[in-house]
């Protein structure tokens, strides 16, 4: 029984699902940082009219950019990934231990 492939797959899932964790946290901080300077944009114009006449501006609340959505959505999906990929290392490593009890 070979279980080398087994684990090596594993790890090799593992390290690609935390790779992308990663960049999709990198990328939520990058639209989140995006958002936060468009919204401080908008906040300076509203100021500037306001300064400019005496009307009162409601401001309406922004919706995150789809960006963000996407990313957290792969975030997940990664994450399940990661925890599939450890349930495969975890079942090698009790496959391994019970071969190594059986031969000893």
């Amino acid at each position: 029984m070979a279980i080398s492939p087994a684990l090596n797959s594993g790890v090799q899932g593992f390290q690609r699902a935390t790779q992308e964790i990663s960049e999709s946290t990198r990328n939520i901080n990058r639209a989140a940082q995006e958002q936060q300077a468009q919204q401080n944009n908008q906040i300076d114009r509203e100021r500037a009219i306001e300064a400019a006449r005496d009307d009162e501006v409601v401001a309406q609340p922004a919706q995150p950019p789809a960006k963000i959505n996407e990313e957290l959505v792969n975030l997940k999906v990664e994450q399940f990934n990661a925890q599939a990929n450890v349930s495969t290392i975890q079942t090698a490593d009790e496959v391994l231990g019970t071969l190594i009890d059986v031969r000893v």
